[in-house]
This record gives C-alpha cells, sequence and structure tokens, in this order.
C-alpha cells in the first residue's frame, strides 16, 4: 500500500504529476485551481493484490475509491454464501453504500478480482468540495446519475425470472466483464447457481 504522506510531487509522478480524480471530475465540468490543488493534496494512490480486501465489516472506512487499474467487487454474506452485489472496473468510483459519508458499520466488503490500483479519496475531502465549491455540486450530482442508472440496471437484471435471460442481459451490459471475472462472480452477481451458469454458457 503506497503511502498517502508522500509529497504531491512524488505521489502523482507516475500519473503525470497531478491525481487522476482531476480527469474524472473534468469530464463532467470544468474545475478551478483550487479544487485542484486539494484533489491533489488529499487524495492518494493505493494497490491491493487480487482477492485482498480493500474494506471489511471490521473496518471503520472513510474513503472512496477511483479504479485506475482492475476490477473491485462488492459483496454481503448471507450466512457463508457471499453475494454479489456490484461489479466495477476501470475510471468507476466505488465505496461501501450503506455507511457512505455517515458514520456507522456496514456489512460490505469490497474485494479486488485482479491487482487493482486505486487513487483514495477520504470522506472528508468530498464533504468539504461539496461545501465550498458549486463546481463539486456540480460533478457530484452528474457522477450520481450515472450510478443511480446503473444501480437500476443492476435491480432490473436481479429481476428478470430467467437464468439464461439475466446471462444474457448481462453480456449486454457488462460486456467487458465477463473474460475478466471468475465465473463463480458472475453466478453469484445473477443470483443462479454456478453449474446453471455452466450450462447457460455451453448453450448459448
Amino acid at each position: 500500500m503506497i503511502a498517502a504522506n508522500l509529497s504531491d510531487e512524488d505521489r502523482w509522478k507516475r500519473f503525470n504529476n497531478f491525481s487522476p480524480l482531476i480527469s474524472i471530475f473534468k469530464k463532467f465540468h470544468p474545475l478551478n485551481d483550487e479544487i485542484e490543488l486539494r484533489i491533489n493534496q488529499h487524495t492518494f494512490p493505493v494497490s491491493y493484490k487480487k482477492n485482498k480486501f480493500l474494506v471489511s465489516p471490521v473496518d471503520r472506512n472513510k474513503y472512496l475509491f477511483l479504479i485506475v487499474k482492475g476490477v473491485v467487487r462488492g459483496f454481503i454474506k448471507d450466512g457463508k454464501t457471499e453475494i454479489t452485489t456490484w461489479i466495477a472496473k476501470e475510471n468507476e468510483v466505488v465505496g461501501t453504500i450503506r455507511n457512505l459519508w455517515i458514520e456507522g458499520d456496514s456489512e460490505e466488503y469490497l474485494q479486488a478480482l485482479e491487482d487493482v490500483e486505486l487513487i483514495a479519496i477520504p470522506h472528508v475531502l468530498s464533504d468539504y468540495l461539496y461545501e465550498n465549491f458549486p463546481e463539486a455540486n456540480i460533478v457530484g450530482r452528474k457522477m450520481m446519475e450515472l450510478y443511480y442508472r446503473s444501480a437500476e440496471e443492476r435491480a432490473f437484471l436481479c429481476r428478470i425470472s430467467s437464468a439464461e435471460k439475466r446471462y444474457k442481459r448481462f453480456l449486454v451490459s457488462f460486456p467487458d466483464l465477463i473474460n475478466r471475472v471468475s465465473l463463480k462472480y458472475i453466478a453469484s452477481f445473477l443470483a443462479v447457481r454456478l453449474e446453471t451458469l455452466s450450462r447457460i454458457r455451453a448453450k448459448i
């Protein structure tokens, strides 16, 4: 894990000298110099090996994460059964949703499905930017629109009655994940048995 106390220059040297989060935000709205300065100062790169947890229920999570490289899943447990609730890849921002921006525990796990490189975004930075810069609220609103639509697609997918139709919908909605994510996690995401998903794939 890369230390957060590096100088801005050393911290962002391999990212063209600024936080990749700035480029993501600029896709939604121009930023002023003060916002960019604070993002460079208060975000920092972290990395995790495949299968490691970014966050688990024993942690008091204080960050969102921008995925620079790799794939991450979110899941909860029902007894010993893992229920994958979402899968995300490069240029997406992820975090535990149930305690987002509030003090409290969460049942959620975040797990690296590949070796991942991320930018950690402290919740306190998000709060500060929202409170002090109108541009940040525009960026936040536009990003939330995207994630709300993604959440709606996941909710719809899970309610399709046929397992085969759910898998076909997955191929349309998340085509770039099928060859990157283990079938057992896709099966968990689609709420089907692994054996059932294997039969569906062989049939298709």
